[in-house]
C-alpha cells in the first residue's frame, strides 16, 4: 500500500511508560525502523514503604507513585531518543504513548494532581496508585459479591470478578479511607489519559482502559443505583469523575502543546495518539492480531492479550473489550501479578552471599548464573513444587490476597532448584490462563512473548515445555514503545488504522523461540505409525502422477504432542522410508531424524498452528490444478464430484516465496470463510488439508481429477457453476450420508 508521508525520513515516537522508567523510541514511519532509544529511571520510582516527600508510612499492599517522574520522562527521554537517532526533530510527525494499568489518580478540573497541590503532598490517597496497588480487595469484593448479587450484565465480561486494581476498586478504597481527598476529586483518570491531557491540554479518555479498568461495556459504566448500593456517597462517581466520551486506539487525541513542544524538543501542533496500555499497544508490534495469537508480555508481571471474532465468558479473565486492542474485534486479557518480580523478590532476599561471590567472579549476574545452574537439571529433579501467587493470584482467582508458596523443601534443596521451581511455577499459571481460554471455546492457535524476560533462554524453554506450545519471539526489546509509535503513525493520517500500520511496521520475528522438548523414546510408539504412513502415503502422490522428481510433500500431526512428521528435502520418492521421515516440532525446527525436512515445513508448521482441526497437510505441483494456479483463477464449481469433495469452487490464493512461513499464511488465509479442503497457490502449485493425512491426499487426488475435468470442458465454452443451493445438498450428502456409515 502507498503510505501517506510526506517523505520516507518522516518519524513517530513511541513512549512506554513503566513500573520504574519511562522509555522513547523514534520509528521510521515507512518501515518501522528503530533508529533511537533514550531510557529515563523514574527518579521516586515505587513508593510502598513511604511517601518520597513526607516520609508518611504507608500500610501494607499499597504502591504510589509521582506524576512529576512521568513529566521528566518527556523532558529527558524524548530528546535523548532524538539524539540516539541523529534525526531532526522536524522530522517527527507524531507521538505515541502507552501506561502500565491500572495506574489511577485524582486531579482537580483543570488536570492538576491532588498530589501537586501543597497542603495534600503528605496524603497518600493524594498520590497515584500503581498497578500493583492492592490495598483496595476488600472494596473489590464488595464490589464483586453486590454484582452477583444484583446479577449485572457487566460482571461476566470480567470472568465474574472485577480486580482489586481496577479504578472502581481504588476509587471505593478512596472514599472510605480519605473523603476528603475524594470530594476534591474532579475527575479520576488513568494516567494513559493524564500523560495525553499533558501533551495535548485536552482530557480524554481511550477505550482500551476505560473498557479494561474501567468498567465500561456497551456505552456505559455500572448504573448509579449500584453505585449508591455500595455507598451513598458513592452514587455520583462514575457520572461526575469518569463520564467523558470514550475515544478509538489508534485515533488522535489532539496536538502538541506548545508548553510540551518546549519539554519533549519537537514542533508543536504535531498528532498526539489517544493514549494506550503496555499490553495491549504489544500485539500491533509483532502484527499478532489475528484471531487466536495470544501475545504473553512479560516483566514485572505478565499480561496476556489476544484478539478474538466472538464474544465468550472466560473464568477469570481481566476483561473483553470490544475494540480493547483493535477495532473490529473482541479483545481478551488476563494476567499475572508476579513474575519477574518473584525472581527479582527471591534472588534480592534469599539466594545465600556465596552465589552473589560466584556470580560476580564469573562475570555474571545472578539471574545468569541461577538460570544456567538450573538448566543443568532434568525437569523435576528437584522435587519442589512452587505457587505463583507471592503478588495475589490476577488470572483465574482474582484475589491478591492469596499468597505463594514452595512445598518439598529439604536440608538437600539448594538456590538454583528454588529458582527453577518458581520459574516453573509461572509458566504453569501461564498454563493455567491458555487452559481457561481454550475451554471457553478460544484457541489459542499461537503464544508470542515479548518484554524483558524473553531473554533468558532457560526461562523460555520451561514456558514451551509446560504450555506444549512452540514460542514466537518478538525481535525488538521495546515492543511496547513500537506498538505506541505504530498507532502514532495511525494518529498521524500515515496509515488508515492500526492493522495497516502494523503490517508495515512490525518488529520482524526472524526465528522462532525454543521448541517443545520431546521425550522422543517415550513417544516413539506415538510417532513410528505415523512415519511409516506418511512414507507409504507418498507412494500414493507418484502413483497418480501429482509430483515429479522430488517435488511435493506430506506431512502429518502427531496428535497430542505439538510434532509432526514430514519428507525430507530433495530426496528422491523411490528412496523414502520410514526412517528418513523427519520429526519436526511445530515451530518447524528438527527435532528427530538424520535429514533435513522440506523446505516448505515452516509452512506446514504455520497451519497446524492455526488450523488446530488440520491433521494432514499435502503440497504438489500436478499438472492440470497447477496450470489453473498458473493462471491466477479459481476452479469453478460446474460438476457434481467438486460439490462433493469441496462444497464449491477451489479457491486461488496470492503467490507467496517458498521459505519461511510465507505460504503457509497464505493458505490459512485464503481457506478461512471456505468449505474446500484444497487452495491453488498463484503461480506455484496446489496445497491440502485435512483431518488426517489420507484426506489430504485424497483432496490432492480429486483436486487433480477436477481441474482436469473442468479444463477441458471448458475448452469446449464457458462454463456455468452449480446453484448455491444444490452444491450446498451435495455437500450435506457426500460428507454425511455417503459410504458405509
Amino acid at each position: 500500500m502507498s503510505v501517506n508521508i510526506q517523505d520516507r525520513d518522516s518519524c513517530v515516537i513511541g513512549i512506554d511508560y513503566g513500573t520504574l522508567s519511562g522509555r522513547a523510541l523514534v520509528v521510521r514511519i515507512a518501515d518501522g525502523a528503530e533508529l533511537g532509544t533514550s531510557v529515563h529511571e523514574y527518579a521516586r520510582g515505587v513508593m510502598d514503604s513511604a511517601l518520597d516527600r513526607s516520609g508518611e508510612p504507608l500500610p501494607a499492599d499499597w504502591a504510589l507513585q509521582d506524576p512529576q517522574d512521568y513529566l521528566d520522562v518527556l523532558r529527558h527521554a524524548v530528546p535523548g531518543a532524538v539524539a540516539d537517532a541523529g534525526i531532526d526533530p522536524a522530522q517527527v510527525i507524531g507521538i505515541g504513548t502507552d501506561f502500565t494499568a491500572c495506574t489511577v489518580l485524582p486531579v482537580r478540573a483543570d488536570g492538576t494532581p491532588l498530589c501537586q497541590l501543597p497542603e495534600l503532598s503528605s496524603r497518600p490517597h493524594a498520590y497515584p496508585k500503581l498497578w500493583k496497588h492492592h490495598a483496595a480487595q476488600p472494596q473489590a469484593d464488595r464490589i464483586n459479591a453486590l454484582a452477583l448479587e444484583r446479577r449485572e450484565p457487566w460482571i461476566a465480561r470480567y470472568g465474574g470478578k472485577i480486580s482489586a486494581e481496577w479504578q472502581f476498586a481504588k476509587a471505593l478504597q478512596l472514599l472510605d479511607e480519605d473523603p476528603d481527598i475524594y470530594q476534591r476529586t474532579d475527575r479520576w483518570i488513568e494516567a494513559a489519559d493524564w500523560i495525553i491531557w499533558q501533551l495535548t491540554g485536552t482530557e480524554t479518555r481511550n477505550a482500551c482502559t476505560a473498557g479494561y479498568k474501567g468498567i465500561w461495556q456497551d456505552g456505559r459504566y455500572p448504573s448509579r443505583e449500584f453505585l449508591a448500593a455500595l455507598s451513598p456517597g458513592f452514587a455520583g462517581f462514575a457520572a461526575g469523575k469518569l463520564a467523558h466520551p470514550i475515544s478509538a486506539l489508534g485515533g488522535r487525541a489532539g496536538s502538541l502543546t506548545p508548553q510540551a513542544a518546549d519539554w519533549t524538543g519537537l514542533p508543536a501542533g504535531i498528532a498526539v495518539a489517544v493514549g494506550n496500555v503496555d499490553a495491549h499497544v504489544t500485539p500491533p508490534a509483532a502484527n499478532t492480531i489475528a484471531p487466536g495469537q495470544m501475545v504473553a508480555i512479560m516483566g514485572t508481571s505478565t499480561c496476556h492479550v489476544m484478539n478474538g471474532k466472538v464474544l465468550a465468558q472466560v473464568p477469570g479473565m481481566c476483561g473483553v473489550v470490544d475494540g480493547g486492542i483493535v477495532d473490529g474485534s473482541w479483545g481478551y486479557e488476563a494476567g499475572q501479578s508476579g513474575v519477574g518480580d518473584i525472581f527479582a523478590w527471591y534472588a534480592d532476599h534469599a539466594v545465600p552471599p556465596g552465589y552473589h561471590a560466584e556470580a560476580r567472579r564469573r562475570g555474571l549476574t545472578l539471574h545468569e548464573l541461577l538460570s544456567a545452574e538450573a538448566a543443568a537439571q532434568p525437569a523435576g529433579a528437584h522435587g519442589l513444587i512452587a505457587l505463583d501467587w507471592l503478588n495475589g493470584n490476577r488470572s483465574v482467582l482474582v484475589d491478591h490476597h492469596l499468597s505463594g508458596a514452595v512445598v518439598g523443601l529439604t536440608l538437600a534443596s539448594r538456590a538454583p532448584e528454588i529458582y527453577r521451581a518458581l520459574f516453573e511455577a509461572t509458566a504453569f499459571g501461564t498454563r493455567v490462563i491458555i487452559d481457561a481460554f481454550e475451554a471457553a471455546g478460544l484457541p489459542v492457535t499461537e503464544l508470542v512473548v515479548a518484554g524483558g524476560l524473553v531473554r533468558n533462554k532457560q526461562l523460555m524453554q520451561i514456558y514451551a515445555d509446560v504450555t506444549r506450545r512452540p514460542l514466537s519471539q518478538v525481535a525488538s526489546d521495546q515492543a511496547p514503545a513500537l506498538g505506541s509509535a505504530i498507532h502514532a503513525a495511525v494518529a498521524a493520517g500515515a496509515y488508515p488504522d492500526v492493522p495497516a500500520a502494523a503490517k508495515a511496521m512490525e518488529a520482524p520475528r526472524p526465528g522462532q523461540g525454543p521448541a517443545v522438548s520431546a521425550d522422543l523414546t517415550a513417544a516413539r510408539s506415538a510417532i513410528s505409525p505415523i512415519r511409516y504412513a506418511v512414507a507409504e502415503l507418498h507412494g500414493e502422490l507418484v502413483r497418480h502422477e501429482l509430483v515429479v522428481w522430488t517435488a511435493g510433500n506430506i506431512s502429518a500431526r502427531v496428535p497430542g504432542m505439538n510434532l509432526m512428521v514430514i519428507k525430507p528435502s530433495g530426496v528422491s520418492y523411490a528412496d523414502l522410508t520410514a526412517e528418513s521421515m523427519v520429526v519436526c516440532d511445530l515451530a518447524g525446527a528438527r527435532v528427530s531424524g538424520d535429514l533435513l525436512p522440506s523446505s516448505d515445513t515452516a509452512s506446514h508448521a504455520y497451519i497446524y498452528r492455526h488450523m488446530p482441526q488440520v491433521g494432514g497437510v499435502v503440497h504438489t505441483h500436478s499438472r492440470y490444478a497447477t496450470a489453473w494456479a498458473a493462471r491466477g483463477e479459481p476452479i469453478p464449481c460446474v460438476i457434481t464430484a467438486m460439490a462433493d469433495e469441496f462444497g464449491g469452487e477451489i479457491p486461488v490464493g496470492p503467490f507467496a516465496p517458498i521459505g519461511g512461513d510465507k505460504i503457509g499464511r497464505a493458505v490459512v488465509a485464503t481457506l478461512a470463510g471456505h468449505r474446500s479442503p484444497a487452495v491453488l497457490l498463484r503461480s506455484h502449485g496446489v496445497f491440502t488439508v485435512g483431518a488426517t493425512p489420507q484426506d489430504a491426499v485424497k483432496a490432492a487426488v480429486m483436486c487433480e481429477d477436477a481441474a482436469c475435468t473442468v479444463h477441458l470442458a471448458s475448452s469446449r465454452g464457458a462454463l456455468a457453476p452449480l446453484p448455491q443451493d444444490q452444491i450446498d445438498a451435495l455437500y450435506r450428502r457426500y460428507q454425511n450420508d455417503y459410504g458405509q456409515r
